[in-house]
Protein backbone atom coordinates (compact mmCIF):
# COMPACT_ATOMS: atom_id res chain seq x y z
CA UNK A 1 0.00 0.00 0.00
CA UNK A 2 1.31 3.44 -0.87
CA UNK A 3 1.33 6.19 1.73
CA UNK A 4 -1.01 9.16 1.32
CA UNK A 5 0.23 12.35 -0.31
CA UNK A 6 -1.13 15.76 0.63
CA UNK A 7 -0.76 17.19 -2.82
CA UNK A 8 1.09 16.74 -6.04
CA UNK A 9 3.16 19.91 -5.92
CA UNK A 10 5.76 19.06 -8.49
CA UNK A 11 5.03 17.55 -11.83
CA UNK A 12 8.27 16.96 -13.61
CA UNK A 13 8.81 16.92 -17.32
CA UNK A 14 12.13 18.61 -17.23
CA UNK A 15 15.71 18.00 -18.23
CA UNK A 16 14.67 15.69 -21.02
CA UNK A 17 14.92 12.15 -19.91
CA UNK A 18 15.09 10.78 -23.38
CA UNK A 19 15.44 7.03 -23.84
CA UNK A 20 16.24 5.12 -27.00
CA UNK A 21 13.60 2.64 -28.12
CA UNK A 22 14.09 0.87 -31.47
CA UNK A 23 16.64 3.52 -32.41
CA UNK A 24 14.18 6.37 -31.79
CA UNK A 25 14.21 8.79 -28.86
CA UNK A 26 11.14 8.73 -26.59
CA UNK A 27 10.45 10.97 -23.62
CA UNK A 28 10.02 9.81 -20.04
CA UNK A 29 7.64 11.99 -18.04
CA UNK A 30 7.87 11.55 -14.26
CA UNK A 31 5.78 13.03 -11.44
CA UNK A 32 6.94 13.44 -7.86
CA UNK A 33 5.37 15.27 -4.94
CA UNK A 34 6.93 17.95 -2.73
CA UNK A 35 8.68 15.28 -0.64
CA UNK A 36 10.15 13.66 -3.79
CA UNK A 37 7.90 10.66 -3.45
CA UNK A 38 7.29 9.08 -6.86
CA UNK A 39 3.75 9.37 -8.16
CA UNK A 40 3.73 8.14 -11.74
CA UNK A 41 5.62 7.97 -15.03
CA UNK A 42 4.75 7.89 -18.71
CA UNK A 43 6.86 6.92 -21.67
CA UNK A 44 5.75 8.93 -24.70
CA UNK A 45 6.98 9.05 -28.29
CA UNK A 46 6.12 12.78 -28.40
CA UNK A 47 6.64 15.72 -26.07
CA UNK A 48 3.67 17.89 -26.95
CA UNK A 49 0.58 19.33 -25.25
CA UNK A 50 -1.45 16.15 -25.80
CA UNK A 51 1.22 13.99 -24.15
CA UNK A 52 1.60 16.45 -21.26
CA UNK A 53 -2.16 16.51 -20.71
CA UNK A 54 -2.36 12.72 -20.87
CA UNK A 55 0.42 12.46 -18.31
CA UNK A 56 -1.10 14.98 -15.87
CA UNK A 57 -4.46 13.22 -16.19
CA UNK A 58 -2.79 9.84 -15.54
CA UNK A 59 -0.92 11.14 -12.48
CA UNK A 60 -4.08 12.68 -11.00
CA UNK A 61 -6.02 9.41 -11.39
CA UNK A 62 -3.71 7.67 -8.92
CA UNK A 63 -5.57 6.85 -5.68
CA UNK A 64 -2.86 8.46 -3.55
CA UNK A 65 -2.89 11.89 -5.24
CA UNK A 66 -5.08 14.96 -4.95
CA UNK A 67 -5.43 18.00 -7.16
CA UNK A 68 -2.20 20.02 -6.99
CA UNK A 69 -1.90 23.61 -5.77
CA UNK A 70 1.32 24.15 -7.71
CA UNK A 71 2.84 22.31 -10.64
CA UNK A 72 6.53 22.97 -11.18
CA UNK A 73 7.84 22.08 -14.63
CA UNK A 74 10.55 23.04 -17.07
CA UNK A 75 10.14 25.63 -19.82
CA UNK A 76 8.50 23.32 -22.35
CA UNK A 77 5.77 25.26 -24.16
CA UNK A 78 3.39 22.27 -24.02
CA UNK A 79 2.67 22.60 -20.29
CA UNK A 80 0.77 25.94 -20.33
CA UNK A 81 -1.37 24.72 -23.22
CA UNK A 82 -2.11 21.42 -21.46
CA UNK A 83 -2.92 22.98 -18.07
CA UNK A 84 -5.21 25.64 -19.59
CA UNK A 85 -7.12 22.96 -21.48
CA UNK A 86 -7.41 20.82 -18.33
CA UNK A 87 -8.66 23.78 -16.28
CA UNK A 88 -11.29 24.58 -18.93
CA UNK A 89 -12.41 20.93 -18.95
CA UNK A 90 -12.57 20.82 -15.14
CA UNK A 91 -9.90 18.12 -14.90
CA UNK A 92 -7.54 20.38 -12.96
CA UNK A 93 -8.30 22.75 -10.09
CA UNK A 94 -8.80 26.21 -11.61
CA UNK A 95 -6.53 27.86 -9.01
CA UNK A 96 -3.64 25.45 -9.63
CA UNK A 97 -0.52 27.45 -10.34
CA UNK A 98 1.87 26.43 -13.10
CA UNK A 99 5.46 27.42 -12.35
CA UNK A 100 7.86 27.19 -15.25
CA UNK A 101 11.09 28.08 -13.48
CA UNK A 102 14.30 26.33 -14.42
CA UNK A 103 15.95 26.42 -10.98
CA UNK A 104 12.95 25.23 -8.93
CA UNK A 105 13.26 21.85 -10.63
CA UNK A 106 16.82 21.18 -9.40
CA UNK A 107 15.64 19.02 -6.50
CA UNK A 108 13.44 17.02 -8.82
CA UNK A 109 16.34 16.58 -11.23
CA UNK A 110 18.21 14.77 -8.48
CA UNK A 111 15.45 12.17 -8.46
CA UNK A 112 16.03 11.56 -12.20
CA UNK A 113 19.63 10.55 -11.86
CA UNK A 114 18.74 7.14 -10.40
CA UNK A 115 16.64 6.30 -13.46
CA UNK A 116 19.28 7.71 -15.81
CA UNK A 117 21.97 5.65 -14.08
CA UNK A 118 19.96 2.46 -14.67
CA UNK A 119 18.84 3.19 -18.24
CA UNK A 120 22.06 4.56 -19.73
CA UNK A 121 24.16 1.33 -19.64
CA UNK A 122 21.41 -0.57 -21.48
CA UNK A 123 22.03 1.39 -24.70
CA UNK A 124 18.32 1.47 -25.50
CA UNK A 125 15.42 -0.95 -25.68
CA UNK A 126 14.19 -3.21 -28.46
CA UNK A 127 10.50 -2.40 -28.02
CA UNK A 128 8.27 0.22 -26.43
CA UNK A 129 6.57 -2.42 -24.23
CA UNK A 130 9.91 -3.69 -22.94
CA UNK A 131 11.05 -0.16 -22.16
CA UNK A 132 7.81 0.66 -20.34
CA UNK A 133 7.88 -2.52 -18.25
CA UNK A 134 11.56 -2.20 -17.39
CA UNK A 135 11.15 1.42 -16.32
CA UNK A 136 8.08 0.43 -14.29
CA UNK A 137 10.31 -2.03 -12.42
CA UNK A 138 12.93 0.68 -11.86
CA UNK A 139 10.24 3.04 -10.55
CA UNK A 140 8.81 0.42 -8.18
CA UNK A 141 12.25 -0.34 -6.77
CA UNK A 142 12.86 3.39 -6.32
CA UNK A 143 9.55 3.66 -4.44
CA UNK A 144 10.58 0.78 -2.17
CA UNK A 145 13.97 2.43 -1.60
CA UNK A 146 12.24 5.72 -0.68
CA UNK A 147 9.99 3.92 1.81
CA UNK A 148 6.73 4.67 0.01
CA UNK A 149 5.24 1.29 0.88
CA UNK A 150 3.83 0.69 4.35
CA UNK A 151 5.11 -2.91 4.38
CA UNK A 152 8.66 -1.87 3.48
CA UNK A 153 9.91 1.19 5.39
CA UNK A 154 12.95 3.01 4.01
CA UNK A 155 15.15 2.19 6.99
CA UNK A 156 14.33 -1.55 7.21
CA UNK A 157 16.27 -3.54 4.60
CA UNK A 158 14.97 -6.85 5.92
CA UNK A 159 11.36 -5.76 5.48
CA UNK A 160 12.16 -4.50 1.97
CA UNK A 161 13.78 -7.84 1.09
CA UNK A 162 10.76 -9.76 2.40
CA UNK A 163 8.36 -7.42 0.59
CA UNK A 164 10.13 -7.93 -2.76
CA UNK A 165 10.31 -11.70 -2.18
CA UNK A 166 6.57 -11.75 -1.51
CA UNK A 167 5.84 -9.70 -4.62
CA UNK A 168 7.81 -11.95 -6.91
CA UNK A 169 7.22 -15.22 -5.08
CA UNK A 170 10.91 -16.00 -4.60
CA UNK A 171 12.84 -17.15 -1.56
CA UNK A 172 14.86 -14.39 0.03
Amino acid sequence: MITDFRSLTRLDGSDGIYIRVKGEWVYLYRAVDARLQSIDFLLSPRRDAAAARWFVRKALKQPHTVNPRTITVDKNAAYPVATKAMKRAGELWRFAKLRQVKFLNNIVEQDHRHIKRLVRPGLGFKSFVTASRTIAGYEIMAMVRKGQFVNAPANDMGAQRDFIATLFGVAA
